[in-house]
């Protein structure tokens, strides 16, 4: 079992980039990843807000896979902690009940001003994103990220991407410090 639990906030998981590219890394087991039906039914609904192309059933299809990919992801039995909970957002307090409830260490979000550190602290959560999260897996593990890139990377049939271009798409992901990290590795590849 991985050494640390880190839960995932709605808004890393609405990019289907970067949703996939934090499954692969998951699926390496350097960490154990965690979230909520009610993470998933946030970006679902928001996607489904912005992207008039989708359909509830395909987003849907994607939660299902993700749950069978990870199937002790799903974390339950943490609404009686919301209450009790104080963050800038109240919207916000499912996310660090549920994190609470399965032990996280952190929270992945692009949100880090919702999850301020003195709010966190009591639970010795740490609040990350994603691009810090990456590349701290990057100094644990260095392999494995690759790995988990390269394996993301050759799953993109619709259009293939070069390195090149794998690279550009995680860097508009706002993963700087990682795609950096990944050029000095994958650049000789194709």
């Amino acid at each position: 079992m991985a050494a640390f639990i880190v839960f995932f906030d709605a808004n890393v998981l609405y990019p289907a980039e970067l949703r996939s590219f934090l499954m692969y890394l998951a699926l390496t087991g350097v960490f154990r990843a965690q979230w909520s039906a009610d993470v998933h039914e946030e970006w679902i609904r928001n996607l489904l807000k912005n992207r008039p192309d989708l359909t509830r059933e395909k987003l849907e299809r994607t939660r299902q896979l993700m749950d069978q990919a990870a199937p002790d992801a799903l974390v339950t039995a943490y609404e009686h902690l919301i209450p009790g909970l104080f963050l800038p957002d109240e919207n916000d307090r499912h996310v660090l009940a549920a994190a609470i409830r399965c032990r996280a260490s952190v929270i992945v979000t692009c949100n880090l001003e919702d999850f301020p550190r003195e709010a966190l602290r009591e639970f010795n959560i740490e609040a990350q994103h994603p691009d810090e999260f990456i590349f701290n897996l990057f100094d644990l593990s260095p392999g494995l990220v690759i790995e988990a890139a390269e394996n993301h990377r050759s799953s993109l049939k619709n259009p293939p991407k070069s390195v090149d271009e794998y690279l550009a798409m995680l860097e508009m992901q706002g993963l700087t410090q990682t795609t950096s990290a990944l050029r000095e590795y994958m650049g000789g590849l194709k």
